[in-house]
């Protein structure tokens, strides 16, 4: 039996936009301002994803970020989105979450993805070496897991401190099969991302579950799925509000990513035929609409994907919508 949109956790994904004419100042007020009514509203938890040289967002410095949102919250989770671990060193990763967990402890997630949430030139100003490609992924995994670990069951030469004998979930996030393999293979709760790759969400779940081995983190599979939701009280004005988003994967398709815009009443006087074709397809998964409206097609997805839990992206230019799109969602799902 299917099931119901109210037997399943909804949680939020920020990349605190930074809008057109705005600051990252004002981004992160923002971000702590919806972290804020997300746990009103009784989200289950507020992730930051890592990008980089990208104008519209200011989440770049993705564990700095966590510390300022844990810290103005109380309760909610906080998380990555992911951490791109081919950027980092694993030591670090796990002392920077070792701190976040010793002073939140128990509401960090370390979500950790494998691409570079950038283009190569800034891969390259951030790894400062061409070799590391992500092929080397499961062996970072591995090592900061062992970081991770209590230092009597490794006996590692190097410790992170804090770090070893926190108890911090480590999910993989992926938009392909690769991370749900190695996931399933792991025992470890896994979240695509349909929001952006949403022909691949189907088969890299039933990966996941068919590769599933039970693990002292997860007895049985675990899955969220992400999803851009826009929900206002009518659908023009819906539509209206996600022409930001699509404005925002125009400037990406071109190379020239920008802040995220104003909507837009039409569309077709900024996109060819050929653009307007990418963006759909690209966000073809995105739910805009009613409550009514919205409600009716996440129930859809949630039967296709059998999902555990759901993280919404909402990309919108004005806070009050966006604040406003949340709480409908919100309302429409309890």
């Amino acid at each position: 039996m299917a099931k119901s949109l109210q037997e399943i956790q909804f949680s939020v994904l920020d990349l605190s936009p930074i809008t057109e004419g705005s600051t990252a100042a004002n981004a992160f007020k923002n971000t702590i301002d919806l972290a804020r009514h997300a746990e009103k509203w009784g989200y289950n938890r507020y992730w930051v994803a890592e990008h980089h040289n990208m104008p519209g967002i200011a989440s770049s410095a993705t564990s700095v970020l966590i510390g300022y949102i844990a810290g103005g919250t109380n309760s909610i989770r906080v998380g990555s989105g992911g951490i791109m671990l081919p950027n980092h060193s694993p030591l670090v990763i796990a002392e920077q979450f070792g701190t976040l967990e010793s002073v939140y402890p128990g509401r960090i997630d370390l979500g950790l993805g494998r691409a570079p949430g950038s283009d190569q030139i800034t891969a390259h100003a951030l790894r400062r070496s061409t070799r590391r490609d992500g092929s080397d992924f499961p062996e970072q995994l591995k090592e900061l897991r062992n970081y991770l670990e209590p230092h009597e069951l490794t006996q590692l030469p190097v410790r992170a401190i804090p770090g070893e004998g926190l108890n911090i979930p480590i999910w993989l996030l992926g938009s392909s099969g690769f991370s749900a393999k190695l996931a399933g293979e792991l025992g470890l709760p896994f979240s695509f991302a349909s929001h952006f790759s949403s022909d691949y969400t189907l088969p890299a779940l039933d990966i996941y579950r068919k590769h599933f081995t039970p693990s002292e983190s997860l007895e049985k599979p675990y899955v969220m799925v992400g999803v851009n939701v826009i929900v206002a009280e009518t659908a023009e004005k819906a539509k209206y509000l996600a022409t930001s988003f699509s404005q925002a994967f125009l400037s990406l398709i071109r190379g020239m990513p920008t802040q995220l815009k104003p909507p837009v009443s039409n569309m077709d006087e900024l996109w060819s035929i050929h653009e307007q074709a990418i963006v759909d397809q690209q966000l073809k998964a995105s739910i805009v609409g009613t409550p009514e409206q919205v409600k009716e097609k996440l129930q859809k997805f949630l039967a296709e994907t059998d999902a555990d839990e759901m993280i919404v992206n909402t990309q919108v230019f004005n806070h009050e919508d966006r604040l406003e799109s949340y709480r409908l969602l919100k309302e429409l799902v309890q």
